[in-house]
């Protein structure tokens, strides 16, 4: 299932919308914490695209049959910039600049890749350990800047 995403602010609330309306049937109930997750990292990845590319997207989402227990989740976010996304590591007082280190602190796993005149950012969520994750409270807002140092990072 895809969406094309126009380069507008407005359009992360409708891909919020969209994949949540796509969690039907999925067998992902939409108060499980694995839908609360997903929507946080669609709107991340699709803020990314639509305020530091400036061009179209497209939103793919992989979900799992009614039937699955234990499947995997994929978000895929395709622009066309071939920028690479780069986390930050911002002061308690930035009001942005934590969506890449939110998308890497949620999902099980992430990457990217160059694909023709663009690139793919994607992201997997697997449904054991969101079911896990969910009842380990986990520390939120924390910056290992030591990992960062001598580094210059910025969400694209």
């Amino acid at each position: 299932m895809q969406l094309e995403i126009r380069p507008d602010p407005a359009e992360v609330g409708r891909a919020r919308k969209w994949a949540r309306s796509r969690l039907a049937g999925s067998g992902i109930e939409a108060d499980e914490a694995l839908a609360e997750t997903l929507i946080l990292l669609v709107s991340e990845l699709v803020t990314n695209a639509v305020v530091h590319t400036g061009c179209p997207a497209v939103l793919r989402l992989s979900l799992p049959g009614a039937a699955a227990e234990a499947a995997t989740v994929r978000l895929e976010v395709a622009d066309n910039s071939t920028r690479a996304p780069v986390p930050r590591c911002v002061g308690d007082d930035a009001t942005g600049g934590r969506g890449l280190a939110l998308v890497d602190g949620l999902a099980d796993r992430w990457g990217w890749s160059l694909e023709g005149a663009g690139k793919r950012i994607w992201c997997e969520l697997d449904r054991c350990a969101s079911a896990a994750r969910a009842a380990a409270p986990a520390a939120y807002g924390t910056c290992d800047t030591a990992a960062y140092e001598g580094l210059t990072y910025e969400a694209v």
